[in-house]
């Protein structure tokens, strides 16, 4: 299979990735999160992280999941992933069983460093590799 990659960031994306990184509420963490994902219309959705006093917030590729679904999307063709930092800040554990519900072979998750620049991006394999999904169900 030969590798995917990723569709190239525009500046107005970038800049609003940044912007919904930096609305992100984590005032326990206090690592602001982002995420822009781009569905198979090529429609863009947004999401940020939103922590609460008990410690179970929303994942920021969460919110984006939800605003795309919302729309009555359901293909990922893309995400980005933006924490505050240099490091990587890959999905959780959680959010990569969300994105491998929506996402297909092609789909690919890119994580930035905290201006915005790519790092590393992943197949939804990479990031979950041996994944149990809605085919691993029988159908209803």
């Amino acid at each position: 299979m030969p590798e995917t990659r990723p569709a190239p960031l525009s500046e107005a994306s970038r800049q609003a990735l940044i912007a919904v990184r930096d609305s992100a509420y984590a005032p326990y963490s206090r690592h602001p999160v982002g995420a822009l994902l781009v569905a198979e219309s090529g429609q863009h959705y947004l999401g940020c992280n939103v922590e609460s006093a008990n410690f179970k917030g929303l994942c920021a590729e969460a919110g984006a999941i939800s605003a795309m679904i919302a729309q009555g999307e359901r293909e990922i063709a893309t995400l980005y992933v933006i924490g505050p930092g240099e490091h990587l800040c890959t999905p959780c554990g959680d959010c990569r069983q969300r994105i491998r519900e929506f996402a297909t072979s092609a789909t690919v998750i890119v994580v930035l460093d905290g201006d915005g620049a790519p790092l590393r991006h992943y197949t939804m394999e990479q990031l979950l590799p041996d994944s149990f999904g809605p085919e691993n169900l029988p159908p209803s």
